[in-house]
């Protein structure tokens, strides 16, 4: 089974009280509802060597920062605030003080920038021989406009992403900036109806909304922002497609609500608008040369072979 498929079955296999749990399995994040209106949501992700980074060339540091940043770019996908993280490490035979200390100094290096303290976690050892595993599982609070979810997009929205996709894996994959304080900013400016962040490539993000909210989409290629090292490429609108671990925000919003933003929005970070949703049910690309032709979700699928 496909990632998508296994969550959609763990989904089915329990009817969640709406009450309880304003948000289940499905979103970037689930919600739990507290005392008196509040409620707080809950991210977990695991970063494994050889998978999301190489220890051969990247440093503990940096899987730390990596790690940190992850969780923390799922609560820029919802607009949430971050209230705290632990974190559980997996650690090869023969490891020990000097290793945790360089991992740790990059994750309070994410969780500092982003006033997420680090507040507890667990340790455990290979006794046999075993790759190095880092988990991250974090608190968020909502801010001034309930979590933006991903099922909400509605034929005629405009679709946006933040920032360039595209050749993550050259380096950015390592040192990506989450877009927390981004996602505030635009939900003060305007009103979402879907947003998630790019984490498995455009291509297999934009599939998940419009799964999730029943829509189709029209993507213009052309329109499509590009890293530089996606540029450098063979294929760079393959890889801004499908490369994934971009980390930056994918939304759907009116075409007012757009306007808005776009005459409001004075921020280093660009927003691009990249096509539209639609009410056919798939998912479809312009070319330059005004070929449509069909969007597979081409991007990184955890339990893929």
């Amino acid at each position: 089974m496909k990632e998508d498929e296994i969550t959609g079955w763990f989904r089915q296999q329990r009817q969640l009280s709406s009450a309880a749990i304003p948000i289940g399995i499905g979103d970037d994040m689930a919600q739990i509802a507290l005392d008196h209106g509040s409620s707080v949501l809950i991210t977990t992700d695991m970063l494994l060597d050889g998978t999301h980074f190489d220890l051969a060339t990247a440093t503990l540091e940096q899987a730390g920062y990596k790690s940190m940043a992850t969780s923390l770019s799922d609560c820029a996908a919802m607009a949430t605030i971050p209230l705290a993280a632990v974190v559980a490490v997996g650690l090869p035979h023969g490891w020990g003080g000097r290793q945790l200390q360089e991992l740790h100094a990059g994750v309070v290096r994410a969780a500092d920038k982003y006033r997420c303290p680090l507040v507890g976690g667990d340790i455990t050892s290979w006794k046999t021989d075993g790759r190095f595993a880092v988990c991250v599982s974090m608190l968020s609070k909502p801010g001034d406009k309930p979590p933006v979810r991903r099922s909400g997009a509605q034929a005629g929205d405009v679709i946006c992403v933040t920032g360039s996709l595209g050749g993550s894996g050259r380096r950015r994959h390592l040192e990506f900036e989450p877009r927390v304080n981004e996602a505030l900013q635009i939900v003060q400016i305007a009103d979402l109806h879907a947003m998630m962040d790019i984490s498995d490539g455009l291509s297999t993000d934009l599939n998940r909304i419009c799964h999730q909210s029943r829509v189709g989409a029209l993507v213009e290629a052309s329109a499509v922002p590009m890293s530089q090292d996606a540029k450098a490429q063979t294929d760079p609108l393959d890889a801004a497609l499908n490369e994934g671990e971009d980390f930056e925000l994918l939304f759907t919003l009116s075409p007012e609500q757009w306007d808005t933003l776009h005459r409001r929005w004075d921020h280093p970070v660009p927003i691009t608008r990249v096509g539209r949703i639609t009410n056919t049910g798939r998912m479809e690309i312009k070319m330059p040369d005004g070929q449509v032709l069909d969007l597979k979700p081409g991007g990184y699928d955890h339990l893929a072979d």
